[in-house]
């Protein structure tokens, strides 16, 4: 019988998709080396930052070490590395790191020009103003003129350009790159004003020796939904980030602690719960984790309730509610998808 010959098309698809069968996945790369690369911000009270022992501490930490937990078993085995707005997403295209967690906006732009997947929010913020006291200002609409410290790189420029235009003010940017540099240029009066997300302001007014002599104007001039990120492409590197998250969520809402969840491995019965905790089913198999991968991540950071209060909570020098960021059942926008 005479061979078919396949279009040239054909075969060039056909070897493409030999060629990705064939590539390692992000997955057994972090298996191979033992160690999560995650990309973080150079320094935030309450998200990242490095504490008096030169570990690494945080809401976004916490995530990091959660995927450490599900995937190697281990919330230690991470490496961080500090990013800026700028260098952030380099980090992550490159494959530098294996994940970004730094207090990053989900845009349009970001998901579909960088070919970004978002894991989804973990974090529901806007962008504010903070001032001095002393400036003798209660509103952003009396800003006219002002002089603005702002982080290049970042969703707050065009935010604060936008939000100027429309109420017919002006004002002088004062651009930096690392937000110690903003808090620096702030505190040496070098500004007016220092715009971020609202959460972010909180964290740097935390560390200011005088934080009462400053205020967080009343005004939100964006929608910031915050979430951790992976390049595109691996779907199954996309389900793990995206299912850590919801796992931490659905934790919470069940009432499963870092206390209580591997009694409750053993001795639930409703089926939502041993399917989370993987007393039953195999749905962690599904992406190539161990069943009980949900027990491994909260033993190892608690739920998201818990790591929100240790690192942002009221009792916290950051002292955040959870406002938006409560469980839906609360008056909140958090709300995960269903585990089965």
């Amino acid at each position: 019988m005479a061979q078919k010959i396949l279009p040239a098309a054909l075969v060039g698809i056909l070897g493409m998709v030999a060629a990705t069968t064939t590539q390692a996945s992000t997955l057994e790369d972090v298996k191979a080396r033992g160690m999560l690369h995650c990309a973080v911000s150079t320094g935030l009270a309450g998200f990242s930052f490095i504490d008096d022992k030169g570990e690494y501490r945080g809401f976004d930490v916490d995530y990091c070490r959660a995927v450490a937990a599900a995937v190697l078993g281990d919330p230690t085995k991470v490496k961080f590395t500090p990013t800026t707005g700028k260098t952030r997403f380099t980090a992550l295209s490159s494959g530098e790191v294996d994940l970004l967690s730094r207090n990053t906006t989900w845009t349009f732009s970001r998901d579909v020009d960088l070919k970004f997947s978002f894991a989804g929010v973990s974090y529901y913020d806007g962008q504010g103003f903070m001032v001095p006291k002393s400036l003798g200002v209660e509103s952003a609409l009396e800003l006219d003129g002002a002089t603005v410290c702002i982080q290049t790189g970042t969703t707050t420029e065009a935010n604060l350009a936008d939000y100027f235009r429309a109420n017919n003010m002006s004002y002088e940017p004062v651009p930096v790159e690392k937000n110690s540099e903003a808090r620096q240029n702030y505190l040496a009066e070098a500004c007016d004003v220092y715009t971020t997300d609202a959460s972010g302001l909180a964290a740097s007014r935390a560390t200011f020796d005088k934080p009462d002599e400053h205020i967080i104007l009343p005004e939100i001039i964006s929608k910031e939904p915050l979430g951790p990120l992976v390049n595109q492409g691996d779907e199954q590197w996309a389900d793990i980030a995206r299912w850590t998250l919801n796992v931490l969520v659905e934790a919470e809402e069940k009432g499963i602690t870092q206390a209580n969840v591997e009694e409750m491995a053993k001795t639930a019965t409703s089926p939502e719960i041993r399917r989370l905790l993987g007393a039953e089913g195999e749905l962690g198999s599904k992406i190539g984790l161990p069943n009980d991968y949900v027990v491994q991540v909260i033993k190892a950071t608690g739920n998201y309730g818990e790591i929100f209060a240790r690192n942002l909570g009221e009792d916290t020098k950051i002292g955040l509610a959870r406002g938006l960021n409560a469980q839906w059942t609360d008056g909140g926008l958090l709300y995960a998808q269903p585990y089965r």
